[in-house]
């Protein structure tokens, strides 16, 4: 009995091993384990794409005048202030009339002695025209009566202009809006002395309607080509960060702004302000809309500056060469001259870009693309080996981390 017992628990021991070796060589064996990922990717998707031109600007007026004095004098009455809007023709201020009344009535009391110096002239001409036809003095006197009318006559008229000039620098004196508006600058104050001997005195600046504003921006010489009026625009201001404003491209201007060796261009965009929140003098961060694109393959704009690692470049550069050791060299292919890069168009050669896509071991693997609208964001792919989903590198990984 013992025996048999003892047979039947050796048999158990022997089904027991072989089954366990038998279950551990017909398990199914696990997926091998992929080398650490050493790179940052994003997989190429298909989506919308706005390119953007960047500029910053000065919102400004649309209308902007500056209103000046031709005369000097001492201001002796100002009746506007800053934001005070004014009327066309409203007086703004009075200088010192003083000195411009004596002008006035000196320039009266010149004129008054010509005209008495015309008339006297005139009567001797016509004395010595009647002595002449009795023969009691010369022609000779006749013709020096004659000049004399004659110099009096514009003896007079120069009275006259210079009574007209006292008359207009008396008018001037009193400084009026030249159009209706808002006072936004003020450089005037009551006492003050204007002088306008050389060149003339910005008193005030008038805004014609602040609810029409415009913003002057610079736009880079790079970017122009892209440009065309009514573009839309986006804009914002430090006064409201969280708020986006909208504008259009009213005006490329061609003069161009050359700033130690950069060359800008002014771009005038037009902004509703029915609000007016919007302020003279504000900096503008604007975003021009130039392009749009739905449904496109795109692919992350920061994989298009990735470059391979140094010590990889080279790792890859040795491998090539052990590669090629021993192949029997061909001499080497010269293109004709028709196949230069040099002699093929800027449309064939333009936006040619090298990617770097993972294969299925994370190794980068170098792929010719062409690139098409283009922001800080996303780069649209008009061709080359990409299609969606694929692992599209865009920088190098600080630490490597365990593959999936």
């Amino acid at each position: 009995m013992k025996i048999f017992t003892k047979k039947r628990l050796a048999i158990a021991a022997v089904v027991i091993v072989a089954g366990g070796a038998a279950a551990f060589w017909l398990a199914p064996k696990g997926e091998p384990k992929l080398p650490p990922l050493k790179y940052r990717y994003a997989a190429v998707d298909v989506g919308t794409i706005n390119q953007t031109v960047t500029a910053t600007g000065t919102i400004n007026p649309v209308a902007l005048v500056n209103v000046g004095s031709q005369v000097s004098g001492t201001v002796v009455e100002l009746n506007v202030d800053f934001n005070d809007r004014v009327k066309k023709g409203q007086v703004l201020l009075k200088l010192d009339p003083t000195i411009f009344n004596a002008q006035v009535k000196q320039a009266q009391a010149s004129r008054a002695s010509a005209l008495a110096n015309l008339k006297l002239a005139e009567a001797n001409f016509e004395r010595n025209g009647q002595l002449v036809t009795r023969s009691f003095v010369s022609s000779v006197a006749l013709d020096q009566s004659r000049r004399e009318v004659d110099v009096a006559k514009a003896n007079l008229q120069l009275a006259q202009a210079q009574l007209e000039r006292a008359q207009a620098d008396f008018n001037n004196s009193v400084i009026r809006a030249p159009i209706d508006g808002v006072i936004i600058k003020r450089t005037i104050d009551l006492g003050q002395t204007v002088a306008a001997s050389f060149t003339t005195p910005n008193l005030f600046q008038i805004a014609r309607d602040l609810t029409k504003m415009q913003i002057d921006t610079s736009v880079s010489e790079a970017d122009v080509g892209a440009l065309k009026n009514g573009l839309p625009a986006r804009f914002v201001v430090d006064a409201y960060p969280e708020r986006e404003f909208h504008a259009t491209m009213r005006q490329f201007r061609l003069a161009a702004n050359v700033v130690q060796n950069v060359v800008t261009y002014n771009v005038v965009l037009d902004v509703d302000n029915k609000d007016e929140l919007l302020k003279p003098g504000m900096t503008a961060q604007v975003r021009l809309v130039v392009a749009n694109r739905a449904n496109v393959m795109r692919i992350p704009t920061t994989a298009l500056r990735f470059t391979l690692p140094e010590e990889e470049q080279e790792k890859r550069k040795k491998a090539k060469e052990k590669a090629d050791k021993g192949k029997v060299q061909q001499a080497a292919y010269t293109p004709p001259p028709e196949d230069d890069l040099a002699f093929r168009s800027a449309d064939e050669t333009a936006r040619l870009f090298k990617v770097y896509r993972l294969d299925a071991k994370n190794e980068p693997q170098p792929v010719d693309i062409r690139a098409g609208l283009s922001n800080f964001r996303y780069t649209e792919v008009l061709s080359g080996g990409l299609k969606a989903g694929d692992r599209i590198v865009t920088r190098t990984l600080a630490q490597p981390q365990e593959g999936l």
